[in-house]
């Protein structure tokens, strides 16, 4: 088998940064994709993506498909022929089919059968069609035509470079002739062409120029390594100032798009702006700036910011310079902002959310804060929190909606609240509150903490359900224009993990009755918990817990998100125990004979009436579990009650071995069905474990 290096380079104008991972991934997928369609077996693929271009390099690509035979069936053999062996039309129509005569058919089979022999293609004929394939699936949201061209791109594209081995790959693709010259940087290179022999000189040919009239293109082609390079040197040059770079990933990944040749550079802003919230600060320097922050030990924002340029400059003050300058209007728009916002009580923005709607239906976004102080007191009194800090917290839930620092910087919400009740003079927990109901934000975002953020928290998620679903609008589909589903995992996370002692059904009455007589849907409560019962598949899949052990659960819909969540534990590690796969299959037994006498229920079993020995010890242990369970329930303790339950497995085998469940005695079978209960009774007490696979 004869194996060649392959490599596709398309070059363009500079592709969208926040979209580029994800082209080059896709385009790798694609390619692969088609290879393995094809039959094209290869060692090793991965990916490049810079600024300018898209690539993907293939070790060991086989260089022609193997050989194969097709199979191809036809009419049963007995319609195929009539009682003289004459062929009929269908086996005739067969034959035409494939172009053939009907001696070269086989009817050795049940079926007709045309075998014939295909011979590979070589890789160079297929490559150009599985490399147009793999871009025209590529996820563009809106692709563009330039010039008088027909041909559309995301970007318009600039050169194409294929490679099998050390020979080009004849073809047009995007209006581009195959080659075997790439560029090196726009600037730093004078984007000067460097012949890529094989893909051996590449990417190193970009990076360090070889055979061209330059040192190095200033290209760092891999992705991978540039997102590399830019961290390390922007942690280096934060711990060199004394402090240390705030990187979310997202940002890192975009300015990795943005540059071919990264040089990071320190910069800085007046301290003045130090007294502005930081969150409004980062944010307008990450979101519109690209610039990564520094912070001190304690997180507190320094005057200090990294900018990655994407040219090596003799003269990088100037850089320096221009960021700086053009940083110092968007911070003084921040400070602005936040100084004339703090010339009015926070509580006196209420007044324009009273004319500001949050549903047509539900009102205004000033009655929903007046319900959710309402539901936050009433939650706070249950977890043991400070009620009238709740009822604050409540009331001043949404006043920041109304400030011009949320107006220009909407990701602040909650965070500037927290300021400006500060600066009012509340209590420390409602200004928390204020931040926190907005938790969690996203999946593996961090919780409230406070009782008050808490309480504010639950009710602002409530309502929002209850009103959504109480106009009969809930989510459809993926069409989830209120994040019910969000705002309903965040609900069941709080809970659990705070360890709350809150039921659904209560909760979601009281704020149905907040609402007085704005709801048209009768049955709203039920709704809204079936939902909430449906949102723990999603929540505990991604923990890692089997869906069937979530189904087992969700069958006895346990109101407390507390409890439920002690229930799927308990029968996630039940699951794991050697007795489980019988006790399950058991329970489903147990369950089937069951439904067959829906007047059976558990009770008093008649000792008198247990004639073989193995119901009798059934019998035994039931009643023995009974009793020492009960206490096991009312703690919780779930995965101790379900240990016990394990010990019945053999004398659970050995009932159904012996026992005959139906006896001709009425009285005996009553005995008997009414011992089956009381045993899947213990078992329903915790889960349907039967549905366990």
């Amino acid at each position: 088998m004869t194996t060649q290096p392959f490599l596709v380079e398309l070059g363009c104008e500079e592709l969208p940064p926040k979209s580029l991972k994800t082209l080059a991934d896709n385009f790798l997928a694609g390619i692969e994709n088609g290879l393995k369609q094809a039959g094209l077996t290869y060692t090793h693929a991965c990916h490049f993506a810079a600024p300018r271009r898209l690539a993907v390099s293939i070790q060991g690509l086989e260089t022609r498909q193997p050989d194969r035979t097709l199979n191809v069936d036809g009419p049963p053999v007995k319609a195929a022929f009539d009682a003289n062996g004459n062929p009929t039309q269908a086996a005739l129509g067969f034959a035409k089919k494939n172009g053939v005569d009907i001696s070269e058919i086989d009817r050795s089979g049940e079926k007709l059968r045309y075998s014939k022999s295909i011979a590979g293609a070589d890789a160079v004929t297929l490559l150009p069609g599985i490399v147009q394939a793999a871009l025209d699936a590529l996820p563009i949201a809106k692709r563009m035509r330039w010039a008088a061209s027909k041909v559309e791109f995301v970007r318009p594209t600039q050169w194409l470079v294929m490679l099998l081995g050390n020979s080009v790959v004849p073809c047009t693709i995007l209006g581009q002739t195959a080659g075997n010259e790439s560029r090196g940087h726009r600037f730093m290179a004078n984007n000067e062409t460097f012949t890529v022999k094989n893909l051996g000189n590449y990417p190193a040919g970009l990076e360090h120029g070889y055979e061209t009239a330059l040192e190095t293109l200033y290209v760092m082609p891999c992705f991978a390594k540039r997102r590399e390079a830019i961290l390390e040197k922007v942690q280096a040059l934060a711990a060199k100032e004394g402090g240390k770079a705030v990187i979310p990933e997202a940002l890192l990944d975009e300015v990795t798009a943005l540059v071919e040749y990264p040089v990071p550079l320190v910069c800085s802003f007046e301290e003045r702006f130090l007294h502005v919230p930081q969150e409004a600060l980062i944010s307008t320097m990450q979101d519109n700036q690209k610039y990564f922050c520094l912070v001190d030990g304690n997180g507190k924002l320094l005057p200090r910011f990294i900018t990655v340029a994407n040219v090596k400059s003799p003269n990088p003050e100037f850089i320096i310079a221009g960021n700086e300058k053009v940083v110092r209007p968007r911070l003084t728009d921040a400070e602005f902002f936040f100084k004339q916002d703090k010339k009015v009580k926070l509580e006196s923005r209420n007044e324009r959310l009273k004319t500001v709607v949050f549903q047509a239906q539900l009102g205004t976004v000033y009655e929903k804060a007046e319900r959710i102080s309402e539901l936050a007191a009433f939650i706070a009194a249950q977890i043991g929190g400070d009620v009238a800090l709740a009822q604050r917290a409540g009331i001043l839930s949404k006043c920041d909606l109304a400030s011009e620092m949320v107006g220009e910087f909407p990701e602040l919400q909650g965070i500037a609240g927290y300021h400006y009740a500060l600066h009012d003079g509340e209590a420390e927990e409602v200004a928390l509150a204020l931040n926190e109901q907005y938790l969690p934000k996203f999946a593996g975002d961090s919780l409230p903490i406070t009782k008050a953020g808490l309480s504010v928290a639950l009710a602002d998620k409530l309502d929002t359900l209850v009103g959504i679903f109480g106009i009969n609008q809930p989510p459809t589909g993926s069409k989830d224009p209120f994040a019910l589903r969000r705002a309903a995992i965040g609900l069941l996370r709080i809970i659990i993990e705070q360890q709350l002692p809150l039921d659904l059904t209560v909760l979601a009455q009281q704020a149905v009755n907040a609402y007085g007589t704005k709801l048209s849907n009768a049955n709203t409560v039920g709704d809204v918990f079936e939902f909430l019962l449906g949102r723990y598949r999603a929540m505990y899949e991604e923990q890692g817990v089997s869906v069937d052990v979530i189904q087992s659960v969700q069958a006895l819909k346990p109101g407390k998100p507390l409890d439920f969540s002690r229930r799927v534990l308990a029968v996630q590690a039940f699951r794991a125990l050697p007795e489980a796969a019988a006790l399950a299959a058991a329970n489903k037994r147990v369950a089937n004979i069951l439904a067959k006498d829906e007047s059976v229920t558990t009770g008093t079993v008649d000792n008198a009436l247990l004639a073989d020995a193995a119901e009798q010890a059934l019998a035994q242990q039931v009643a023995g579990l009974q009793a020492e369970l009960a206490p096991l329930f009312a703690a919780g303790d779930y995965t101790a009650a379900l240990a016990k339950l394990a010990s019945l497995r053999e004398v659970v085998d050995r009932f159904f071995t012996e026992v005959m469940v139906n006896a001709e005695d009425a009285a005996v079978r009553r005995n008997r069905l009414t011992l089956l209960a009381n045993l899947r009774a213990l078992f329903l007490a915790i889960a349907d474990i039967s549905q366990l696979q």
